[in-house]
């Protein structure tokens, strides 16, 4: 009997000197698209009511210093996980970087060529010979090119004015600029006073999206599958967490997010809200036609097999 005690206090002792080292966290660092608005709801809903906690999962949410930094450093395997945009995905793998897709946030686009109105400007030809902005470099100018030739823009002078959406119209800088979102930009201006109009991409001849997506390096995914699959699992309940309970998830993001401007977000939120992805599954085939329109309207110069670059493993 005593020989059995001291069996059992040794497996006790050896599993108190285990136990740290299994329930650590498991550490990603996660770089936003932009600076946080309500667009990324559903990963601070996640953070705040420990869903990420409950799967043993820490998660470190960065802001990029530039528009287009997030998918370049995640390719790079300085970030785990990126904040991206399906096009942006199609044209980095054309050009050999190392991506894949892990899930989704945004499942249909939400990019538009936004104007101020007043400027004589109703269908999208009347900005041929006009100056045009866009705000991420190596996609927004590539999305805006594909959209001047579908849309009869035989000539204009692109300029890249990233985070400056605002001040670039309104100074006239630009007449137009192409990624603001219809549910973000399109509500900070009316509330800075100024009435917009906007081409939805959708309706103007580029194909349907994920507009904003997770991406991570083969590198990466190779060694963290395991949170990584957490990870997606996670995004999806937070996401059905904001549809079932949308004012307690609001209040959420903004104690997550104190610097945000609450009258802006809560109305970017009601609009937003219906956009969110309804599951985490890649549709393959969709994303193969974008991949194509893109090679037929020069957005990519070599055809893109979507397989390689979508994490379709049955969860």
């Amino acid at each position: 009997m005593k020989k059995c005690q001291k069996i059992l206090i040794l497996i006790l002792f050896l599993a108190s000197l285990w136990a740290p080292s299994s329930l650590a966290a498991q550490k990603l660092t996660l770089m936003l698209d932009w600076f946080p608005n309500v667009d990324h709801l559903p990963i601070y809903v996640a953070q705040h009511q420990g869903f990420f906690a409950d799967e043993g999962l820490e998660i470190e949410i960065i802001s990029p210093s530039e528009t287009s930094d997030a998918l370049k450093l995640a390719a790079a395997g300085k970030v785990d996980l990126a904040v991206s945009y399906e096009p942006q995905i199609i044209i980095a793998a054309a050009r050999g970087l190392d991506v894949v897709v892990i899930g989704r946030l945004i499942e249909h686009p939400l990019t538009t060529l936004l104007f101020l109105t007043g400027r004589g400007i109703s269908e999208p030809r009347d900005l041929d010979g006009k100056k045009i902005g866009y705000t991420v470099p190596g996609l927004m100018d590539v999305l805006l090119d594909a959209f001047a030739k579908l849309n009869g823009i035989h000539e204009y002078e692109a300029i890249n004015v990233g985070f400056a959406i605002v001040q670039s119209l309104t100074a006239g800088k630009v007449d137009a600029v192409m990624g603001p979102f219809k549910t973000y930009e399109t509500v900070t201006m009316a509330h800075k006073g100024y009435d917009v109009g906007y081409f939805e991409l959708e309706k103007w001849g580029i194909p349907d999206y994920d507009e904003l997506v997770f991406v991570s390096s083969k590198k990466t995914l190779k060694h963290k599958e395991t949170p990584m699959r957490s990870f997606q699992g996670i995004i999806e309940r937070a996401i059905a967490y904001a549809h079932k309970n949308p004012a307690i998830a609001l209040k959420n993001y903004l104690k997550e997010v104190p610097e945000a401007d609450s009258k802006t977000e809560t109305a970017a939120f009601e609009l937003t809200l219906p956009y969110y992805a309804t599951n985490q599954k890649l549709d393959v085939k969709r994303w193969q036609q974008f991949a194509d329109f893109a090679l037929e309207y020069g957005l990519v110069e070599k055809k893109v097999d979507v397989a390689d670059v979508l994490w379709t493993n049955d969860r």
